[in-house]
C-alpha cells in the first residue's frame, strides 16, 4: 500500500468515536466470555466416568470421591477462566492503548503536513520574491 493510501484510511476514520468505545468494547468481551463459559458442556468427563465400586466401598465412598473428584475439576476451570478474563482484560488495554497512539499519531501527523504545507508556502514566496527582485 502506498503512504498516501494508508494516510488516507486512518484519515477516515473517526478516531475519537473509536477511544470512545474502546471501553465499551472491553465490556462486551467481558460479557461474552462470561456468556460463554456458563453454557455446561453436553458431556464432561466427571460426568461420563463410572466409579469403580468394590465390593468393600458404600455408596456414601463412592459418591465422596466423585464429589471430590468434581470439586477438583470445577476448581481447574475456575482457575482457567480466570486466567482467561485475565488475558481478555490485558487484551482490551492493549488494544486501548493502541487506539490512542493511534490517535496520537494521527494528530502528530496532520500538525506534520500543516507545519510542511506552511514551510512549502514560505519557501515558495521566498523563491518568486528573489525571482522578481530587480
Amino acid at each position: 500500500m502506498a503512504a498516501g493510501t494508508i494516510i488516507t484510511v486512518l484519515s477516515n476514520i473517526p478516531w475519537g468515536q473509536v477511544v470512545d468505545n474502546a471501553p465499551k468494547v472491553a465490556d462486551g468481551a467481558a460479557r461474552l466470555w462470561n456468556a460463554v463459559t456458563r453454557k455446561k458442556p453436553d458431556q464432561s468427563p466427571v460426568a461420563n466416568a463410572k466409579p469403580v465400586v468394590d465390593a468393600a466401598q458404600s455408596g456414601t465412598e463412592v459418591l465422596t470421591q466423585r464429589l471430590v473428584a468434581m470439586e477438583e475439576h470445577i476448581h481447574h476451570l475456575e482457575e482457567q477462566m480466570g486466567a482467561s478474563a485475565e488475558l481478555i482484560k490485558a487484551l482490551a488495554e492493549q488494544n486501548t492503548q493502541l487506539v490512542r497512539r493511534i490517535e496520537l499519531n494521527s494528530v502528530r501527523l496532520l500538525r506534520l503536513a500543516t507545519a510542511t504545507a506552511i514551510s512549502a508556502v514560505a519557501l515558495v514566496g521566498t523563491i518568486v520574491y528573489l525571482l522578481l527582485r530587480p
